[in-house]
């Protein structure tokens, strides 16, 4: 397992809203549940998670609206930056995991992990070879793979004559 800083310093696109995470990362992992891809408008979102009392706002306040029972999406008001997932974490409590690409240096926080792959858009996939989990890493299930999976979809057709 890699070295992941000590502190993370981050916030939105207008700068509204500032946060600073102590302590390394719980996880660092790839999420490809249509509930993320959603909330992002990206078909694969980055996120680095953190126990809540890990994380405080130094700037403004991100608003959380709640979806399915007690998972928040937690964003920027004024401009609509994508900032968190929060939800129960297990054993760890509370969790809020902060959008890596929302942080002031991304590059320290690469992800270690897919999750809900088995969710991924059929025309998508990162080329890399971390392990790839259907649902979630920490569950006790294996990976199922460590390989970038088959693109299907749109790359499945064929160009017909005149195109």
């Amino acid at each position: 397992m890699k070295t992941l800083p000590r502190e993370a310093t981050g916030g939105c696109l207008c700068g509204a809203v500032r946060y600073r995470a102590a302590g390394p990362p719980l996880s660092t992992l790839y999420c490809h549940c249509e509930s993320c891809r959603r909330h992002t408008g990206a078909p694969v979102v980055a996120l680095a998670g953190y126990r809540r009392d890990q994380v405080t706002y130094t700037k403004g306040q991100p608003r959380v609206i709640e979806f399915e029972g007690d998972i928040g999406r937690a964003f920027c008001d004024k401009c609509g930056t994508p900032l968190t997932w929060e939800g129960d974490g297990g054993e760890h409590g509370p969790l809020v995991e902060l959008h890596i690409g929302t942080m002031d240096d991304p590059d320290a926080f690469a992800p270690e992990c897919h999750i809900h792959h088995g969710e991924r858009l059929r025309w998508f996939e990162t080329v890399d070879r971390l392990p790839r989990y259907r649902v979630w890493h920490d569950d006790g299930d294996a990976p199922y793979s460590h390989e970038p999976a088959v693109l299907t979809g749109v790359f499945d057709e064929q160009p017909t004559e005149g195109d």
